[in-house]
């Protein structure tokens, strides 16, 4: 009875194929693994530049396929719907807003000082772009669309109360330092250098110059510190 002869395995095969190449000095071509298509951050960072330049409704999936590089399934599964983008992007723009200023609230300044570098912060946040001054996120974007989406207000209002607490902790150190009249209102106060934070947002945003909003906001600045001092 012959004995049929087995076949060798692939996997013998490419062994032996394997053993030759090494055995010659040629390089073995190594197998790759699936490339990331797509670094999360980048590309959210890509959304919210995005969003910020031209808002909610004005942003279509077409446009963040191609600011990102990832096609509609890829932003489907790494970051949900349009709206779930959205919400991701203003809150990096959040986190990345509260980066930039945490430390000069916490410096321990004179308050005129202070306000002068907060204010200088918020200008250079608002003057950046490529295609232009691009404002601030929460103020022309995101409070547009808190008027219909109750998670986006929540969120808008939540910014809102966390600057004016901000602020308000600084009036209420230069008071207890004697920088400010004993009958000073650091709350007031603090809704009022808000106001200005956001009017300077808008008109960065409509590209008035820099001399221009400096100037509003030395105007502010005399307003929040001399008439609290007299």
């Amino acid at each position: 009875m012959v004995q049929k002869t087995r076949r060798p395995a692939a996997s013998a095969k490419s062994a032996s194929a394997k053993s030759l190449l090494e055995a010659s000095g040629a390089a073995v071509p190594k197998r790759r693994g699936r490339p990331r298509a797509y670094q999360p951050e980048i590309a959210l960072g890509k959304a919210l530049d995005l969003f910020r330049k031209d808002g909610f409704a004005a942003t279509s999936l077409d446009d963040l396929s191609a600011a990102t590089g990832m096609n509609r399934p890829s932003l489907y599964g790494a970051f949900g719907d349009k709206r779930e983008l959205y919400i991701k992007s203003y809150q990096r723009y959040r986190a990345d807003a509260r980066a930039a200023m945490i430390d000069i609230f916490k410096d321990e300044l004179p308050i005129r000082k202070r306000l002068e570098r907060i204010f200088a912060v918020a200008l250079d946040i608002y003057l950046s772009g490529d295609a232009g001054p691009r404002g601030c996120f929460t103020v022309m974007t995101a409070a547009s669309e808190a008027v219909a989406d109750p998670e986006i207000r929540a969120m808008v209002l939540e910014g809102f109360a966390e600057l004016d607490k901000a602020f308000a902790a600084c009036f209420s150190r230069a008071k207890e330092k004697g920088e400010l009249a004993s009958t000073a209102d650091p709350q007031v106060l603090a809704q009022l250098a808000s106001a200005t934070i956001h009017t300077i947002a808008i008109r960065a945003r409509a590209r008035m110059p820099r001399k221009q909003l400096e100037a509003i906001v030395n105007g502010a600045i005399d307003v929040l510190v001399g008439a609290a001092s007299t």
